[in-house]
């Protein structure tokens, strides 16, 4: 069997095998289904039946113990905190408007809970000009409440970004009822609203943020609309009080209709109240905003807290838009801004796209024409959000470690070599990218600089700088608040695929001098050898704190052709505890799902692979979860019992030792 022509389910990492003694398999069910993410009616549904492959839920009767997909779900990153550098521009500003984005990640129904085969995915990567994300979606069809897939959610949260489910009540247009309205703010005998604890419950069991109101159902009168009051009073209540967030949507009125305001008035400010943010509708103008500001800040709150709708799901970054009314550039600016459908950048493609396609045109939305938020480019009709919103980072701690791995692939790579040659999506296994990409330093001739999918060190990209420059060339690649100690290196892998070029890595100590201006670097020098080298640099001769990393390349023969596929910063090599108790939860022929006890301490993700008859081993999948879905597996020549082997990876990519657990056919 050709080596590079493996089973590849979702991305995974190779480890050295070691023995484990197998569990104990639990008895067959009668069907296996893959997980998808959940969705649910508030109590009631639509009539008839449901669609081919859409399953009607009630979130009333939801119960964390009935969820079969609860596992597969339920996020494993916590929310992590982050800073703001120095922007990388004199126009970039922090403390002011803030970006919202409204996504489809997929369908309602059938959205993949752990990815899938095909890397032809919104693979999101620009966290760092982020401040909240909504899991859009729903359909009278299917259902209306969104709960996030786990992969999305781990790779937000990876990145600091809160990640908030959609509640949305169609109008009657699109198949809205307004019975679904009354649903969601029924009350109980005791005058409380169950729905609203039920929302709280299922943010806390699958791990996200909170959740987005959109109650866009016509209809309703003052009796509803002061349900509606009541209803978001107490989830607002219930959701603070377990650290999550409500952002309400434009749309309802305090008299029960639906009538889009487009800005913040009389209409909707007591909803206003009653939540953390608000989405304006698009209907806005300059002046609409500008009093809806002044509204909020009379309030007692910040008009930040205010998302101006900027629809941008036909257009993208061809979207003519009125900025100066939102973050002008030669004053305060006026709202944050909440992007509908970014995910333009991947769907106006060809169906041919590739990856390094969507990234092409993800760049350009959310950096600018130049490409690069050090340099941005003042005539681009586009105000990217790299040029009017600070970037941030949640690099702070040792060890850090990425591959620059994007969350999905045409192939996954291990130490530089294809495991396997099968597209991939999961975006929760994502590393931390580069926050200012490309932020390109240099007196002459600027390279190109990419995620590339051609070849990797690690997962399925790398950083590829080429071109021909003829003066030295510095690439920033993080802001950091990375404590030295006397035993801290650094690591880069990289290797030259043409050309010759001098490499040298680049150390920041203290901020730059201002906006704009570039960090303050220490050039370290670096040999490598022939192909794919990793080297390791001391820090013994500094101290206090990291606050940039960036390499610094001298051509010496061109055109070069630069790969960067890993870095690391960490003070020893430390290698995660085994996870425990793996078993088969569910079985029918070839399908399967797993599950296994966390391992102890931290854990960036786990991998599965299949210890085949002849001694080999076979990448199947990997997930930041503790359960895992294979289909369609197949017994080995004369293989009566299929084994397989689960690890735990750490934030160096150390892997543990495997446990086993087996399956008879």
């Amino acid at each position: 069997m050709n080596p590079s022509r493996r089973t590849f389910l979702i991305a995974t990492t190779a480890a050295a095998l070691a023995p484990a003694l197998p569990a104990t398999a639990a008895p067959e069910a009668a069907a296996v289904t893959p997980p998808y993410a959940s969705y649910w009616y508030p109590d009631s549904f639509p009539s008839g039946s449901p669609g081919a492959g859409i399953t009607w839920r009630s979130l009333k009767s939801w119960t964390a113990a009935a969820d079969t997909d609860l596992a597969f779900n339920a996020a494993s990153v916590p929310l992590a905190g982050r800073f703001t550098p120095a922007p990388a521009n004199t126009t970039a500003r922090s403390g002011q408007a803030r970006v919202q984005a409204l996504v489809s990640f997929g369908p309602t129904s059938a959205n993949p809970a752990q990815g899938s085969a095909t890397a032809d995915y919104y693979a999101l990567t620009h966290w760092a000009y982020l401040d909240e994300l909504v899991f859009w979606g729903g359909s009278a069809g299917e259902g209306l409440i969104l709960a996030p897939n786990a992969p999305v959610v781990d790779a937000a949260h990876r990145h600091g970004v809160p990640v908030l489910g959609n509640i949305f009540l169609p109008p009657t247009a699109y198949g809205g009822q307004l019975q679904w309205t009354r649903d969601l703010v029924q009350t109980d005998a005791s005058g409380h609203y169950p729905l609203a604890a039920q929302l709280v419950a299922v943010a806390a069991a699958y791990g996200f943020d909170g959740w987005f109101v959109n109650a866009e159902t016509g209809g309703g009168n003052t009796a509803l609309g002061t349900a509606m009051l009541g209803f978001l009073t107490e989830l607002k209540s219930l959701s603070a009080a377990r650290g999550q967030r409500v952002t309400w949507y434009d749309a309802m009125t305090v008299n029960g209709t639906v009538s889009w305001q487009g800005a913040l008035d009389n209409q909707n400010q007591a909803f206003f109240q009653r939540a953390d943010d608000m989405f304006v509708d698009f209907r806005w103008s300059a002046s609409t905003l500008a009093s809806s500001g002044t509204r909020a800040t009379q309030l007692g709150r910040s008009r930040y807290e205010l998302w101006a709708g900027v629809d941008v799901e036909s257009n993208g970054s061809g979207t003519s838009v009125n900025w100066d009314a939102m973050v002008p550039a030669g004053s305060a600016h006026v709202t944050s801004v909440g992007f509908y459908r970014p995910e333009w950048t991947r769907n106006h493609l060809p169906a041919s796209r590739t990856p390094g396609d969507f990234h092409a045109a993800d760049d350009r939305f959310w950096t600018g024409r130049s490409l690069d938020p050090s340099r941005p480019d003042g005539t681009d009709p586009w105000r990217a959000p790299a040029v009017w919103v600070a970037d941030r980072s949640t690099v702070t701690a040792v060890p850090f470690a990425s591959v620059f791995n994007t969350g999905h692939g045409l192939r996954w790579y291990e130490e530089g070599e294809v495991a396997s040659d099968t597209p991939w999506n999961h975006l929760g296994l994502q590393d931390r990218l580069p926050s200012r990409r490309w932020a390109v330093r240099t007196a002459g001739t600027r390279p190109a600089v990419t995620l590339d999918f051609a070849d990797a060190w690690r997962g399925g990209s790398s950083v590829l700088v080429a071109g021909d420059p003829d003066q030295p060339v510095v690439l920033d690649l993080y802001a950091t608040r990375l404590p030295v100690t006397a035993g801290t290196v650094v690591e880069l892998t990289y290797r030259t695929d043409t050309g010759s070029v001098a490499v040298e890595l680049a150390v920041a100590t203290a901020e730059p001098a201002g906006a704009g201006a570039p960090p303050p670097y220490t050039y370290l020098p670096v040999d490598a050898g022939d192909g794919w080298s990793t080297v390791t640099v001391p820090l013994t001769w500094l101290s206090g704190t990291v606050h940039a990393l960036g390499v610094r390349l001298t051509t010496t023969a061109g055109p070069v052709r630069w790969r960067l596929g890993a870095i690391a910063v960490r003070d020893t090599v430390t290698t995660p505890a085994a996870p425990a108790g793996p078993r088969v939860t569910a079985a029918n022929g070839g399908d399967l799902r797993l599950a296994w006890d966390a391992a102890p301490g931290d854990v960036r993700h786990y991998t599965l692979h299949r210890l085949l008859p002849d001694g080999t081993r076979r990448f199947l999948g990997a997930t930041g979860q503790r359960a895992f879905f294979l289909t369609g597996l197949q017994p080995e020549q004369g293989e009566t019992t299929a084994r397989f082997e689960v690890r735990a990876v750490g934030e160096l990519y150390t892997a543990s030792d495997p446990v086993t657990v087996t399956h008879t056919w």
